[in-house]
């Protein structure tokens, strides 16, 4: 099983001055964009922010760590994550995170930037409880999109059961739900968060605030806050990339007079623009010529040698 190990010692945090919860700020969409015109983005499995108390000292120390932290473009998929604490639990590693399935993916370019985080079948733990999980969960799961000319868009989803401090509860998106046990102390556990910008993105599938006092293995108390499954974008800073409207054909409007079959018939047989066909109409229609003209013609003839038959029967019948 992939793992990731941190040491953490007491003396050097205490002598950094590092004895205050440390919390990492959670994803949120805020304004802007970013340099060079590319999105950006990332995503992380499970973030804690938590102050161990110790029995024996008075003292507290920080517990701030993360399993698959990625900045696009990246992907990890380890599904475990330890560390240890000098002076808590005989200075042995602390199985902050067990699952089935851990994976956080980032990507950015210039047309899009999106990020996502995947947990299943996980159980999370703190110092002082080694046997009793804090939380279990089945699924969850966040993705952040941000399209370059789009809004962005966040999602978060807890899907199956989940437990807290070996109870089985009932998530609302109406607030946090409370989960106490006496002796041990109280998980507060706030449902899908999301926020989006015109230009960002930010979703965390589940949020745990903790203050539980094991009083075991040198743990007095433990205080702060665990995120799973956080993703968050900015959007590029060119504009969306558009599809370009097919071609059309040129088409040229012919000059020529002629209409119907005539003038079809005349530009097949042409050549170059209007044809020949289309070009003779013309010049018969400018000299007063055209296709009724022979008819024209012809009838005035008839009517002409009609008249002059008539005239002639009609003086041959006046000589009688």
């Amino acid at each position: 099983m992939n793992s990731n190990t941190f040491r953490m010692p007491a003396a050097v945090l205490l002598a950094t001055g590092a004895v205050v919860l440390l919390t990492a700020p959670p994803a949120s969409a805020t304004g802007g964009t970013p340099a060079g015109g590319e999105g950006t983005s990332g995503a992380v499995v499970l973030r804690t922010g938590l102050d161990v108390g110790l029995l024996n000292k008075t003292v507290h120390v920080p517990l701030k760590a993360t399993l698959n932290e990625v900045s696009a473009p990246a992907k990890a998929e380890k599904t475990a994550l330890t560390v240890t604490l000098d002076g808590v639990e005989g200075n042995r590693p602390v199985s902050v995170l067990r699952a089935d399935v851990a994976t956080s993916r980032a990507t950015a370019d210039k047309t899009k930037a999106e990020a996502e985080a995947n947990l299943a079948k996980a159980r999370v733990h703190v110092p002082g409880l080694p046997l009793l999980s804090l939380i279990e969960v089945e699924k969850v799961t966040s993705k952040a999109v941000c399209e370059a000319g789009k809004k962005p868009v966040a999602s978060a989803n807890v899907l199956g059961t989940v437990t807290a401090l070996g109870k089985k509860v009932t998530l609302s998106a109406g607030g946090p739900t409370k989960v106490e046990v006496p002796g041990v102390g109280m998980v507060s556990l706030e449902l899908s968060g999301t926020e989006t910008t015109s230009t960002t993105a930010a979703a965390a599938a589940l949020r745990l605030k903790v203050a539980v006092n094991p009083l075991n293995l040198n743990v007095a108390q433990v205080d702060g806050e665990i995120v799973l499954a956080e993703a968050h974008c900015e959007s590029p800073k060119g504009s969306a990339p558009t599809t370009k409207a097919p071609e059309q054909p040129d088409i040229k409007t012919q000059t020529g007079t002629g209409t119907g079959t005539t003038a079809g018939s005349g530009t097949t047989a042409g050549s170059g623009g209007s044809g020949s066909g289309t070009t003779a109409d013309a010049n018969l229609a400018e000299t007063g010529g055209g296709s009724l003209t022979p008819f024209i013609t012809g009838g005035a003839l008839t009517l002409l040698a009609l008249g002059g038959g008539a005239l002639f029967l009609t003086r041959r019948g006046r000589t009688q």
